[in-house]
């Protein structure tokens, strides 16, 4: 072979460079096809694994509107409002559960005569009953005779009876712990807005400076002589003789005779007042924009109390042992041991 002949690889076959051209175009072409089968695998053969965070709505939301509230003990208490929602502390409201109960009816009012039994009413005559803590709650049978009536107070007093007062002069009466009703309903066509009893003595006040009276344990009811014409929203006794009633305009009404008649008090606030509450040592009135006014056995001289207290209004308080809670926007729970302490109690 002269030195200017070219020399071939063995067997006559391309380079190695050419060859390795080759696979490259053959790995080219071939690689679309094997992403779209890589890819339809994934889609039908592999299952996704998505670990999603659980979030549980607040058991209380700032939308939440509560109208009544009670407190079985500064431990264990109860609200209720807006659609029917009805919640319940064991821990002196810290936290909050709620509690199904089948009806999106606003409700006005609950009352408690323990941790484990309570009454809960509202619009078009809804009535609700618990005996196991709110595990359940039953509705009350359909009453004889009553129109669907707002409801818009309760009270419960032992041995299982409850008072329960509305619009169109609703007055209902249970003995078996809010489980059934009857009739006590005035003849006049008035709003009733709240009922107290101590013994065999009870009262109930409403629209238009409107009081009633009975001291047969509601069998009969009499009209008393009011010194406003405003509607009185709440009433409550410390005992037989003495009572406070509150309205609109910040009216506040005083009895020492059993309620056979009232007084006047000169104005302590411009604010509607719309709860009054004898916690066993003082009085407390709550309402408007952050109300809340205290005052001794005497109920002449009133003080704020509404330190650390939302400016919103609050339509029911209940408490004891200086432990209050106020129904609102939300729930507010407050402890005024110290001011109970300064204030002392004339009796």
């Amino acid at each position: 072979m002269t030195s200017g002949s070219i020399q071939r690889p063995p067997n006559g076959g391309a380079s190695t460079s050419t060859r390795a051209r080759g696979m490259a175009g053959l790995l080219s072409a071939a690689l679309p096809v094997l992403v779209i089968g890589g890819l339809l695998y994934a889609a039908f053969f592999i299952k996704p694994r998505v670990q999603v965070a659980s979030v549980q709505p607040a058991t209380i939301e700032r939308r939440d509107i509560f109208y009544g509230v009670s407190m079985a003990s500064p431990g264990v208490i109860w609200a209720a409002g807006q659609q029917g929602k009805i919640v319940r502390s064991t821990d002196r409201g810290v936290s909050w559960a709620p509690q199904a109960n089948g009806t999106q009816a606003h409700l006005q009012a609950i009352a408690v005569w323990d941790a484990e039994r309570a009454v809960a009413v509202g619009n078009d005559l809804t009535i609700l009953s618990t005996g196991d803590g709110g595990k359940t709650w039953r509705k009350a049978a359909a009453i004889g005779g009553v129109p669907a009536a707002k409801l818009l107070r309760v009270r419960a007093y032992d041995p299982g009876i409850a008072w329960a007062v509305g619009e169109r002069g609703t007055v209902l009466r249970s003995s078996d712990h809010g489980i059934s009703w009857q009739a006590k309903s005035t003849k006049d066509d008035a709003t009733w807005n709240d009922v107290a009893f101590v013994g065999r003595n009870g009262w109930m006040v409403g629209e238009f400076g409107r009081i009633r009276q009975t001291i047969d344990g509601g069998a009969n009811w009499t009209s008393v002589t009011a010194p406003v014409k405003s509607s009185l929203n709440a009433v409550a006794f410390r005992d037989e003789r003495n009572g406070v009633a509150v309205g609109t305009g910040g009216v506040v009404v005083v009895t020492t005779d059993s309620g056979a008649s009232w007084q006047l008090l000169p104005s302590i606030t411009d604010q509607h007042i719309f709860d009054v509450l004898w916690d066993g040592s003082r009085w407390l009135l709550a309402g408007d924009k952050g109300l809340l006014l205290a005052a001794d056995s005497r109920a002449q001289t009133w003080t704020d109390a509404s330190a650390g207290i939302s400016a919103t209004w609050h339509t029911q308080i209940d408490g004891r042992d200086g432990r209050y809670a106020l129904a609102g926007y939300g729930i507010t729970v407050t402890d005024l041991a110290a001011a109970k302490q300064g204030m002392g109690a004339n009796k």
